[in-house]
């Protein structure tokens, strides 16, 4: 009988989720770059640019930002939409959230706290592939994505200082960039026996959202739009 040789698991530890983070950091510093530039050129200050990447630490809803701050959009508002942009991190969040039971409340807020689109990426394709998830793995991961996003964030605010026409050089478009990228990248790691299941869910998620949008605002038509989806892919997977 042939024996068959199980790979290694990746070893639980900082340096290891600091090493798989380093693909993505292309991603963090393109877009970090672009809305330093872009929240200069919407009126804030280099310190204003790297306090919203520290306590916000979400690309998506720092530009949203910028948008409704240019547009002169009272705080409510801007509070507001910011929160349900964000709600797709619930989603994300209890996706991993079974793989780190073990650990205590506080980590557990840690892990989530620093989860962004990108980490969230990589775990679930590390945790398709070996079926866990540590913490200091994940750790390694979310701290380097994170001090790295702060970085190119600020970079790009003393940047924009002598750029003040972001749109000139494409960098408006740069987090669409970033999000057609990652999504080609998690398409290409998954097996071909799945590949066309993901797709057709893809294709259900663009027009449950299209049609969505007729009758809600956007943000609530993708949020709305992956909780649909999502249940769908898990009901066919089972």
């Amino acid at each position: 009988m042939e024996r068959i040789e199980q790979k290694p698991l990746t070893p639980d530890t900082f340096l290891q989720g600091v090493k798989d983070c380093v693909p993505t950091l292309l991603g963090y510093i393109s877009i970090g770059l672009a809305f330093g530039v872009v929240g200069i050129a919407s009126g804030i200050s280099v310190l204003e640019v790297f306090l919203l990447s520290v306590l916000v630490y979400a690309g998506s809803a720092q530009f949203i930002f910028c948008g409704l701050y240019l547009a002169g959009a009272p705080v409510t508002a801007v509070i507001a939409t910011i929160f349900i942009v964000n709600l797709r991190h619930l989603l994300m969040s209890l996706t991993i959230a079974p793989y780190f039971t073990k650990y205590s409340t506080l980590r557990n807020i840690g892990f989530g706290t620093l989860l962004t689109d990108e980490t969230f990426g990589v775990s679930v394709v590390s945790a398709g592939k070996e079926g866990r998830l540590g913490g200091k793995w994940m750790d390694g991961l979310n701290i380097t994505a994170y001090t790295t996003w702060i970085a190119a964030c600020s970079i790009g605010g003393v940047i924009g200082q002598w750029l003040p026409d972001p749109e000139k050089w494409g960098l408006d478009y740069a987090l669409v960039a970033m999000f057609v990228a990652l999504l080609v990248l998690t398409l290409a790691s998954i097996p071909k026996e799945k590949l066309m299941h993901y797709i057709k869910l893809i294709l259900i998620m663009v027009i449950s959202m299209y049609g969505m949008l007729y009758f809600m605002p956007g943000h609530l038509a993708v949020l709305l739009s992956t909780v649909i989806v999502a249940t769908i892919g898990v009901a066919l997977e089972k």
